[in-house]
């Protein structure tokens, strides 16, 4: 060996006599170790993983490829900044191609070799992937109170999701996430948790974990926008002399609100500033709207007279 070249035998760690089994997978297991994917929540690490890896990848090219493995062994070898890597491979001229020998790409000669390379670190097998996006977001409905949407809570979830583990296989594990939601948020607001959902075979890493927002329905109130609706029951009698009634609010309180008016199915007393919080504009919220279901009697028994006086009191409606 030259001593200005790398040896790429001691960067995989196999003999100078190692078959192509053995070079695979001393492939893999240093790809396991050192894949920049293995090596993302640690950004120190991730600056060495990357750099090893490169080699490790690189080494790998030449002593997989017979020709030039052949002209290493031979003493002549490229040194690591002129191996032609999986990009260089599109602007390398034709002449020079020629002399690599291929690999198995199936019936696709021009799909990237580097796919190969990144299958064996993402999965146990020789097939090439040939969808290396990440995979789509993983979206599911999560229902809160609106007392807690009201507030805002931290809520514990366990969940179980399908990874690959560092030999390939498929497997399900369980976690748990901690969910953050902040005071006034609406249905449909989504979050995000990266990289916590499935992992497809094949893909880099996992998918994203989102949830939806949901309202629970609620025994009093319905959400509309910032606004909180309720109906009251009334009487026709209360709906016509008066009432005070309470409305308890998501936090608690008792509110009373004073009937001093003729109550009719079209009324809707307002509340101001004891709806929802605004997200958007923290200090703001929306209002209560009280609405009415007036029941009227089954049955009304009235003498003549009676019901004379009810006439004069309300005043007969015109046809």
């Amino acid at each position: 060996m030259i001593n200005d070249f790398v040896d790429y035998y001691k960067i995989l760690e196999v003999s100078s006599k190692a078959n192509d089994a053995e070079l695979k997978k001393a492939f893999r297991t240093l790809a396991m170790i050192w894949h920049p994917d293995k090596n993302h929540q640690n950004p120190m690490k991730m600056k060495e993983a990357e750099a090893k890896f490169k080699q490790i990848k690189e080494a790998f090219e030449v002593l997989v490829d017979p020709i030039k493995r052949k002209a290493y062994d031979e003493g002549k070898p490229t040194p690591l900044s002129n191996i032609y890597t999986t990009d260089d491979m599109a602007t390398t001229n034709t002449t020079t191609r020629k002399r690599m020998a291929p690999w198995d790409l199936g019936s696709d000669p021009q799909r990237p070799r580097n796919n190969f390379l990144e299958t064996v670190v993402l999965k146990n097998s020789e097939h090439i992937a040939l969808n290396k996006a990440k995979a789509s977001a993983s979206e599911h409905k999560l229902a809160f109170s609106l007392e807690d949407i009201y507030k805002g809570c931290e809520k514990r979830f366990g969940i179980s999701r399908i990874v690959i583990d560092a030999l390939g296989n498929t497997i399900t594990v369980d976690e748990v996430v901690e969910v953050k939601v902040k005071p006034g948020w609406k249905k449909g607001t989504k979050i995000t948790f990266p990289g916590r959902g499935n992992q497809e075979p094949g893909s880099p890493s996992p998918a994203d974990l989102v949830f939806v927002l949901e309202d629970k329905p609620h025994e009093i109130f319905k959400r509309v926008g910032n606004d909180l609706v309720t109906t009251q029951k009334i009487s026709l009698f209360e709906a016509l002399t008066g009432k005070t009634i309470k409305v308890t609010t998501l936090d608690g309180r008792e509110i009373e609100v004073s009937l001093t008016e003729i109550v009719t199915p079209d009324t809707e007393i307002v509340v101001q500033d004891e709806g929802m919080p605004s997200a958007s504009n923290p200090g703001k919220k929306g209002n209560i709207r009280i609405k009415f279901h007036i029941v009227f009697p089954s049955s009304l028994q009235l003498t003549a007279s009676q019901r004379d006086e009810m006439k004069k009191f309300l005043g007969e409606v015109d046809d």
